[in-house]
């Protein structure tokens, strides 16, 4: 398998790792080392991926950075009772240009999914997330995207791709592979008008903060539908991370971003997950922690999928009908879970690309609300963009 384009992970973080307990996460994984080579990944259901890449950051003035404080941190920390095998595969350095970073991190991803193996992509800037959205040109046809961010980083499509402006790039950039983009903890006063009208006017989803802190549950259908979820460490609240990643005094808290990490890791159709804008200080021990804490939930999550979403089985699930403004809502109820999803008919009967978005996650409320004609607001932006 050509990984030629990793580096191992630091002599320093392996020489740590020989000290911890044996029963420490560092010293069950699978790693990357100078000594041993690329580790074989038969039967290796997560892969941490490091990438150095930061180029395209608004505010890039040439610094380096590396990953051994969260590689420190993550290795330290005791698995709970699971069943996956991890593989630390290292890090894909910058290349000559930003789009040969882009390349290889394209290749790496491709190559995982198709093995079945979820990547867990450190970085780097957050425009990385359009190489992780690349990865899935020849995977699967339509693509659901989360983004944990203060922003929308819709931007100006027509500028180079940066950090702020990715989610521009994926809309207009062929092939046109994007089904639903979610933006989770974004504050209004961090985003133009007109990028709140674009969200609206395109039917993608925004979970403000204040409602996202008010009742974190929120957020499960989302992240249940995405196949893409990116974090931007820059959505959490400036007490809670180290001199350099401090951005805003509003933000999610700890506990809060290490929910959304474990929804998407019980998600069964997240097949990748990336924590995006790193940058290391002098006092970097506690947003290295963190880190690490959102992959260890991340991975508890991996460990508690349920396959729930097969209603071929009449025994699995129960089926609710309900009639809003004369259009027929059907929902299920999976019996061994409790999650809900709405039926969506007219999708797969108008165009055969969006056929697996046929059933859409959402919540027990929206069938109460329904019961009450009140259409769901996911059910609804789904509609309308099947009719754009």
């Amino acid at each position: 398998m050509n990984f030629n384009f990793l580096s191992p992970v630091s002599d320093l973080v392996l020489a740590h790792n020989e000290l911890l307990a044996s029963q420490a996460l560092g010293r069950k994984l699978r790693i990357h080392s100078t000594q041993n080579g690329i580790p074989d990944l038969e039967d290796v259901n997560i892969a941490i991926l490091g990438v150095l890449e930061n180029r395209n950051d608004v505010n890039y003035i040439g610094e380096e950075f590396q990953l051994n404080e969260i590689r420190k941190s993550l290795y330290a920390l005791y698995p709970g009772s699971w069943n996956t095998t991890i593989a630390d595969l290292g890090n894909i350095n910058k290349g000559e240009s930003v789009e040969d970073t882009y390349f290889a991190v394209k290749e790496a991803i491709t190559i995982l999914i198709k093995k079945k193996i979820i990547p867990v992509i450190l970085g780097g800037s957050q425009d990385l997330t359009y190489a992780n959205y690349r990865a899935y040109d020849a995977l699967i046809p339509m693509v659901n995207i989360v983004n944990v961010d203060s922003k929308f980083d819709l931007g100006d499509s027509a500028k180079p791709i940066k950090n702020n402006s990715f989610v521009g790039k994926i809309i207009l950039d062929e092939p046109y592979n994007l089904f639903n983009y979610a933006t989770i903890g974004y504050q209004t006063y961090f985003n133009s008008q007109e990028e709140i009208d674009l969200m609206d006017k395109l039917y993608f989803e925004s979970y403000r903060l204040g409602q996202v802190s008010k009742d974190i549950t929120i957020v499960e259908p989302a992240l249940r539908d995405a196949n893409i979820v990116s974090i931007d460490l820059n959505s959490v609240r400036a007490s809670e991370l180290s001199l350099n990643q401090k951005y805003s005094p509003n933000g999610l808290d700890g506990k809060e971003i290490c929910a959304i990490a474990r929804y998407a890791g019980i998600s069964n159709k997240v097949s990748s997950f990336g924590i995006y804008e790193y940058k290391p200080s002098k006092d970097d021990e506690i947003t290295s922690m963190l880190i690490s804490q959102m992959i260890w939930y991340f991975i508890e999550g991996v460990n508690f999928r349920v396959k729930d979403d097969d209603f071929s089985d009449e025994k699995s699930y129960q089926k609710f009908i309900t009639l809003v403004d004369d259009q027929e809502l059907v929902f299920y109820k999976s019996i061994k879970t409790g999650r809900w999803w709405i039926e969506i008919p007219f999708l797969s009967e108008i165009n055969n690309k969006l056929k697996r978005h046929t059933l859409l996650p959402c919540m027990h409320q929206d069938y109460l609300d329904a019961c009450k004609n009140k259409i769901p607001n996911r059910w609804y932006k789904a509609f309308q963009k099947n009719c754009i």
